[in-house]
């Protein structure tokens, strides 16, 4: 079933991918001078790699409340470097969620190596980005769940005119250790407005729809804004559209860009 869904996403954004490239006239893949391009604070993932020879490091800390129950979690730090054009690693660090309120648990999630690939950097355009990664077991059960987690994600971006963009992404995670939603699909969309050079807002839909269970959906809302080029602090605030899912998710973050690490 993992399979069939993949390759049903695969085949969809493969034809994306085609048409952005066809009108692609030379490689544009993200230089140093470009600004910050994060994969926070919506849950949808930049579409943008980092730039070769660049170290991008995001941090955030979120108050979520659910069931009752209220816990706070961080730093969520994902460490992003730019090892070849278009071609980045990336690794999310073990996040400590700590409990506020019961009914509530605490403890690390897992770390959670990855490899992103700018598939298709066309500027005005569609850009779409591969990810491969895996959940390696070293959190919490209760937190993280059982096992290795692997994962394939296909953040997409299209940026339409005076400043608007959408943007979205498709991912797969799969959970053999668990005894019930051993596949999970996510799906993503948000829409986006550059209201200055430096200050951006979003509002964004975030659905998962395991197997075996009630569906997690979310409206996500929050904005950026780019101290420097290579800095962005930013903030969203999440509500819950069904029982199933959190009462609401308060978040605030900080990245960073160091360039020139290769010279």
């Amino acid at each position: 079933m993992f399979l069939n869904r993949l390759g049903a996403v695969a085949r969809m954004l493969a034809v994306l991918a085609v048409a952005a490239a066809s009108a692609a006239r030379a490689d544009s893949c993200p230089k140093a001078s470009d600004d910050i391009a994060t994969d926070r604070p919506d849950v949808t993932n930049s579409s943008i790699v980092v730039p070769a020879g660049s170290l991008q490091n995001e941090n955030g800390v979120n108050l979520t409340s659910r069931d009752g129950g209220r816990t706070i979690d961080g730093s969520n730090s994902r460490w992003r470097l730019g090892i070849a054009r278009c071609l980045e690693i990336l690794v999310d660090l073990p996040s400590y969620s700590g409990r506020l309120k019961s009914p509530a648990v605490s403890g690390f999630s897992d770390v959670t190596p990855a490899v992103k690939w700018q598939i298709s950097p066309v500027p005005g355009k569609i850009d779409l980005s591969i990810t491969a990664g895996v959940a390696l077991p070293t959190g919490a059960a209760d937190i993280a769940g059982r096992g290795a987690q692997p994962y394939i994600q296909l953040p997409w971006s299209w940026e339409l005119h005076d400043g608007w963009g959408v943007s979205g992404m498709f991912t797969e995670f799969v959970r053999p250790a668990e005894r019930t939603g051993r596949h999970i699909s996510e799906t993503t969309f948000v829409i986006e407005r550059k209201l200055t050079e430096r200050v951006s807002v979003f509002t964004e839909y975030v659905g998962d729809y395991p197997d075996g269970a009630r569906p997690t959906q979310l409206i996500n809302s929050g904005g950026m804004y780019h101290v420097t080029p290579t800095q962005q602090l930013d903030i969203h605030v999440a509500f819950g559209l069904n029982r199933n899912s959190p009462s609401y998710i308060i978040g605030v973050g900080y990245s960073f860009r160091v360039d020139g690490l290769f010279r």
